[in-house]
């Protein structure tokens, strides 16, 4: 059996050193979701994460497919037509994609600039959705490979949630697809990416249960395993006497009809909290419900797992409420006899921009939804159970499963010890899909992987190569701004420039020889049995060397004359033409002294990694060059403006902020250090000054930050006179008899300078 390391490892292998598409899978609590974080952090490819839904987009830390690729909802037909549209089912195809839907600059950027796209929970995605993908991508990037050159990781498991494609859809979709699945597209059956299984389970231990899931994931259940199953069937199970059993039902009206009733039967007062929205969070991809009802011993689960160092809670871990107030929710473990008091969670909605200076996609926080992390818990449906652990769980099967949702509902559960079926498990209906299970078979062998990375990692390396030195599209770039002069009157503002387009455009021309016969002999040398890794890095650093300087010198040429051009009035569209040249040349140079650094790294025997294809050089190459001309524009006196103002008439303005892969409590501590204030960083981060507090409650506790920093003296006196003495696990007391002198967040800050 490959042990998950074996497969993951390979996984990252295939992402950061070869160009090949990878198919990701693996059952229920394999590790996935790890994986893809991992991949994120640490591949030097520039990386868009899509998925299905608004909800597995903001659980991935991406966006959603059509967002991305601002495709309409409906149906996609895979070629030129003008199909027909009835009331109820409407068609795109490739000429309406072409016609209709106009991208903005900033997603075309993104796209343009893409080396890896993963695709989360692609066990919803539809063929025909996957193949608009494709063609937009074709579009955009101007290149008629599949998905436009970019390498695709798709992730999901394909026994879990199926594709929706109504009935009268499916009439016509038919016609052009075997079937739904993802692998049904145009483009998968094309190019068929590398399968590749994580097999190791985390979640069960139990021998007898994972040969249970095992047989019934492969259509293979037998009628032991039924019989094995059936021993945990109570009927009468009490659900009200049996704390801590979570019910799996099929319908989301029964899950929130028995949540409602079981709350409604608790005594006590009802608390409602709602959450801190900054900035853009459409409410149909709020994470939990908007209105957290709560009373005291309501049944809870979280949803998310426990971001800090005491990992007190996984997503799925239930709990009962032991106190509430408004600010404060207490969670009482029964099993461990432990109360922890519950931390909001945020969550971020963003958007993909490409970074001016180095050409890197990153980030963008449009806004924040920072909530308590838990929902109630007496019952949930089997289709929002996906990704979630239980240690107990009562599973309601009177009605017929789907294909998929016995295994998905079992799956959930740690062991069988924790299992209490309420009616018996029936042979029908739990089969798996067919198509599915014939896919599978696709899987790669440990050693057809071994002999797959060897070779796509030497293409990998020679087409990066080779791809460096071909400026055959930037030429014509620039070929085709020298000849837009000529389309212009001759006393317009821009033909006075012409001369400029013309010297530049000779200087890339006079490279495409030379570099022609370089490529041709890179091609010579990687079409040898065994490459002379040492004598390609001996060329490399030649040609960096011949070729870095003229290179060099177009993109300050460029970057000096969109200087100018800021300074004039009326040429937005010169302007806008000088930024995609700028762009192109400047991403040729930054690939040059990129390849110089993988051939070292790769002659070195070491791994292709983000780190090791980076540099200061690098990072501020753009910064160093723009910062050297706005200086010479002052020296020189060049002003031919107004005021200030006119400089930034056509520049973008900056986003908030980039965010980097760094847990929130750090970003938000790097902010402190540079001296900003509580409610600067909160403006930065698009976040409330609660959440921030939060924040600080953890940098004093773990001692990064003094409280005396954050805490004036008198009210440092106030809490220490509250506190002495205090012994109650919660705060509400004292905050009722001492609410008027310090906060909730002073009041937590200071309990955590105590530890």
């Amino acid at each position: 059996m490959q042990t998950i390391s074996e497969a993951a490892a390979y996984t990252l292998r295939f992402i950061n050193q070869t160009h090949r598409s990878v198919f990701l899978t693996g059952k229920a609590g394999t590790g996935k979701t790890t994986l893809l974080r991992e991949i994120i952090q640490t591949t030097h490819k520039n990386t868009v994460v899509v998925a299905p839904t608004g909800i597995a987009a903001l659980n991935a830390g991406g966006v959603t497919i059509h967002s991305m690729f601002q495709l309409p909802f409906g149906g996609f037909i895979p070629d030129n037509s003008s199909p027909q549209f009835s009331e109820s089912t409407k068609f795109e195809t490739k000429a309406t994609l072409r016609r209709h839907f106009k991208m903005s600059g900033l997603k075309k950027s993104v796209i343009r600039n893409m080396e890896l796209l993963i695709i989360d929970e692609v066990s919803m995605l539809r063929a025909d959705l996957l193949d608009a993908m494709d063609y937009m991508m074709q579009t955009v990037r101007k290149k008629s490979t599949a998905f436009g050159g970019v390498q695709v990781l798709y992730i999901g498991d394909l026994l879990q949630l199926p594709p929706v494609i109504r009935d009268e859809e499916w009439r016509t979709l038919k016609t052009y697809y075997k079937g739904k699945f993802f692998f049904h597209s145009h483009v998968v059956q094309q190019h068929p990416p590398l399968y590749i299984e994580l097999s190791k389970i985390f979640r069960q231990t139990d021998d007898t249960f994972i040969s249970v899931l095992n047989n019934l994931r492969n259509n293979q259940i037998s009628q032991q395993d039924i019989q094995t199953l059936n021993q945990y069937v109570k009927p009468d199970f009490d659900l009200k006497t049996n704390k801590g059993y979570i019910t799996l039902t099929t319908h989301n009206n029964k899950a929130d009809t028995m949540n409602a009733q079981a709350l409604e039967d608790l005594e006590g007062k009802l608390v409602v909290y709602k959450p801190e929205i900054t900035g853009d969070f459409p409410d149909k991809i709020f994470p939990v419900e908007q209105q957290l009802q709560l009373k005291v011993g309501a049944q809870i689960m979280f949803v998310k797992n426990d971001l800090s160092f005491d990992k007190h809670y996984f997503n799925g871990k239930m709990g009962v409420i032991k106190s509430l107030s408004s600010q404060e929710i207490l969670v009482h473990f029964a099993e461990e006899n432990k109360t922890i008091e519950v931390e909001k969670y945020e969550w971020q909605n963003i958007r993909y921009k490409v970074d001016e200076t180095t050409k890197e996609i990153e980030e963008e926080v449009l806004g924040t939804f920072v909530h308590y992390p838990i929902k109630l818990a007496w019952a949930i449906t089997v289709h929002k159970s996906q990704g979630l652990t239980f240690d107990k769980a009562a599973l309601d099967v009177s009605q017929v499963f789907l294909p998929g949702q016995a295994y998905v509902a079992l799956s959930r559960l740690r062991s069988l010890e924790g299992l209490i079926l309420l009616s018996p498990l029936r042979m029908n209906g739990i089969s798996n899909d067919q198509d599915v299970m014939d896919y599978s078979l696709n899987k790669a062998s440990d050693s057809f992987l071994e002999n797959a990375l060897h070779f796509e990692t030497k293409n990998f390396i020679h087409n990066y190569l080779i791809n460096t030195f071909d400026w055959n599209d930037l030429a014509q770039e620039w070929r085709n701004h020298k000849f837009s002069y000529n389309e212009k009157s001759e006393i317009s503002e821009k033909s006075k420039h012409a001369v400029w387009a013309k010297k530049q455009t000779e200087v890339i021309e006079q490279l495409l020889d030379p570099s022609k016969k370089f490529i041709s002999q890179l091609n010579k040398l990687f079409g040898q049995e065994t490459v002379d890794l040492n004598h390609v890095s001996e060329r490399i650093q030649a040609a960096f060397s011949y070729f870095l300087k003229p290179m060099d010198d177009l993109v300050f040429e460029v970057l000096w004359k969109i200087e100018e051009v800021k300074r004039i009035k009326k040429v937005k569209a010169f302007y806008d033409e000088l930024i995609v040249l700028e762009e192109l040349q400047t991403k040729a140079v930054l690939r040059l002294m990129k390849a110089k650094l993988l051939i070292e790294t790769v002659v070195a025997g070491e791994t292709i990694s983000k780190e090791k294809l980076t540099s200061s050089d690098i990072k501020n190459y753009i910064s160093s060059k723009t910062e050297a001309i706005q200086n010479q524009f002052k020296e020189l006196n060049i002003t031919l403006i107004e005021d200030d103002r006119d400089v930034e008439r056509y520049t973008a303005k900056k986003s908030k902020t980039a965010v980097p892969k760094k847990s929130t409590v750090q970003e938000t501590y790097e902010l402190w250090v540079e001296k900003k204030s509580i409610e600067d960083i909160a403006t930065i981060r698009v976040l409330t000054k609660q959440t921030i507090y939060s924040h600080f409650v953890k940098l004093i506790q773990t001692k990064a930050v003094s409280i005396s920093e954050v805490l004036p003296e008198d009210k440092m006196q106030d809490l220490a006179t509250a506190f002495a003495g205090y012994k109650e696990e919660s705060l509400n007391t004292m905050m009722e008899k001492h609410g008027h002198k310090f906060s909730w967040e002073e009041a937590r800050m200071y309990k955590a300078s105590l530890n």
